[in-house]
């Protein structure tokens, strides 16, 4: 194949403009695009330029309401719904999901700023929870037997929880919400879903690609709005709620799983991290180098599960920040759906600032910067990416999620170090380790305070594995055999014998 053939064939963006012009700008509820009452919109903008791409309905807490009933008034029905039914939609919407995929992923790179690339791979990963709960909607067993004592016979099934309200952040923005959507549907559940304000029009174009497979009406609902609390409090207060799912920052979780208390309501809660990168010396360096550049700069760090802090054993740790800088100077920062970017801009002017605040606080206390260290001037809102080493123990970088392009290297003593420095946080959603040392691998499986490991990858997200973490960085689990189950109640029946 020539290179002017091998580049006809790389996919690359739709036509913004045409997408644009496309995508739907209501509220979905009862399966039809309304506005929101009063009219009201709101702009959406592109991070890489800080120019408005859509305006969209933004809705009141009455709008949120009114979706509650469609998902009420539809919940019967689809919890009657045969789960071969069930799963064929799903599996029409993975099907459609990559008919689409280039329209999609150039709709995450307009709204969130990833690379295109990156929006591709999401749309295989999030299309895999469409794919893999269509397969376990027909899976939902229970179980039958005579009791202990001989006296009767027991009956355990399996039932849809009920309505559910699902809250999905910006960073992910068609994955976050397959994650959440696929297995409650698969379940027989229905459900309102508020995106992000930042990034809600993934979710828009993903509810008429559900709408289009087949899905009845009712069954999903969307309401975007730029008064989340506003919103979100009359239908978490609201008796018919039976499920709340959240992705975001620990301290809202906190919130809303008080909210969620006063109606007992079931909650899955996936909350902050600060996922600590542990390389031994006996670590297979170049496969450290790759691992952390997919842990750190995938989704231009903007990840719960990005490699926060790099703890790594002092023998090394010259050589590592050597390596891992000159493959982090390599990398071309610009908008996404230029060819050839690998760094997008970061989602907005906040996000830009909190970067340069923890590495000037690190600096400070005697941090020395490798490569990068600033925000980059211009359109858009882009911060360098940078690695940053010799990191003091006491720097707000190692107690806050940076979710940024920022590495931080911190170097160790031994085992027990690493293992304390690893530890030392109140989150615990993922850790990495790297070590050519199975005994010290399966130690660090069972010494680590995290819900998920990578043992010598960076990247561990997988539809068919349980995603979630301990401590306060959630409760519950998305994906895997476990992620259907947070959408289902299990009733037990005593009959007598027969």
């Amino acid at each position: 194949m020539t290179a002017a053939q091998n580049a006809s064939s790389t996919p690359r963006p739709v036509d913004e403009a045409t997408l644009l012009a496309s995508l739907p700008s209501g509220l979905f509820v009862g399966g039809e695009w309304r506005d929101a009452s009063g009219g009201a919109t709101f702009d959406v903008a592109d991070p890489a330029t800080g120019r408005t791409i859509a305006t969209i309905a933004d809705a009141s807490p009455d709008d949120g309401i009114t979706a509650l009933d469609a998902a009420v008034d539809a919940a019967a029905e689809w919890a009657a719904t045969a789960p071969r039914v069930r799963a064929e939609i799903l599996r029409r919407a993975f099907d459609l999901l990559q008919e689409r995929k280039l329209e999609i992923a150039t709709l995450m790179t307009l709204e969130m700023g990833k690379p295109f690339a990156e929006s591709l791979g999401e749309v295989a990963y999030g299309g895999e929870f469409l794919r893999w709960f269509s397969e376990e909607a027909v899976r939902i067993t229970g179980r039958y037997g005579v009791n202990p004592e001989g006296t009767g016979r027991t009956i355990v099934s399996q039932h849809p929880v009920g309505p559910c309200y699902l809250i999905t952040p910006w960073n992910f923005p068609l994955a976050m919400a397959t994650r959440k959507i696929a297995p409650a549907l698969a379940a027989g559940c229905t459900v309102v879903v508020k995106p992000a304000e930042l990034t809600p029009l993934t979710t828009l174009f993903f509810a008429q690609l559900l709408t289009d497979a087949g899905l009845p009406a009712g069954v999903l609902n969307v309401v975007t709005t730029t008064h989340s609390g506003a919103v979100s409090e009359p239908i978490i207060s609201d008796p018919r709620l039976r499920k709340l799912s959240f992705t975001g920052s620990t301290a809202v979780g906190k919130k809303l799983i008080a909210q969620a208390a006063e109606n007992v309501l079931r909650t899955s809660m996936e909350l902050g991290g600060n996922a600590p990168f542990v390389i031994f010396d006996d670590a297979d360096l170049d496969k450290a180098v790759d691992g952390a550049m997919l842990a750190k700069f995938r989704n231009i760090g903007q990840a719960c599960t990005a490699a926060n802090r790099f703890i790594v054993q002092r023998g090394i740790a010259d050589e590592f920040a050597r390596r891992v800088t000159e493959r982090v100077e390599q990398l071309r920062v610009g908008r996404g759906t230029d060819e050839g970017v690998t760094i997008g801009p970061l989602i907005n002017e906040s996000a830009v600032e909190k970067a340069r605040t923890l590495t000037d606080d690190a600096v400070t206390r005697g941090a020395q910067v490798l490569t990068g260290g600033s925000a980059i001037d211009g359109d858009g809102t882009f911060f360098a990416p940078t690695v940053i080493t010799e990191v003091p123990t006491g720097s707000d970088i190692l107690r806050e999620e940076i979710f940024g392009p920022v590495l931080a290297i911190i170097p160790f003593d031994d085992e027990e170090d690493a293992v304390r420095l690893a530890n030392d946080t109140e989150y615990g959603l993922v850790a990495y380790v790297f070590t050519e040392n199975l005994a010290r691998g399966q130690r660090m499986i069972e010494r680590l305070d995290t819900g998920m490991m990578g043992l010598n990858v960076g990247v561990v997200s997988n539809a068919s594995a349980p995603f979630g973490g301990v401590k306060q960085s959630g409760i519950g689990r998305e994906g895997g055999l476990e992620g259907i189950h947070e959408y289902l109640s299990t009733k037990y029946t005593m009959t007598p014998n027969p």
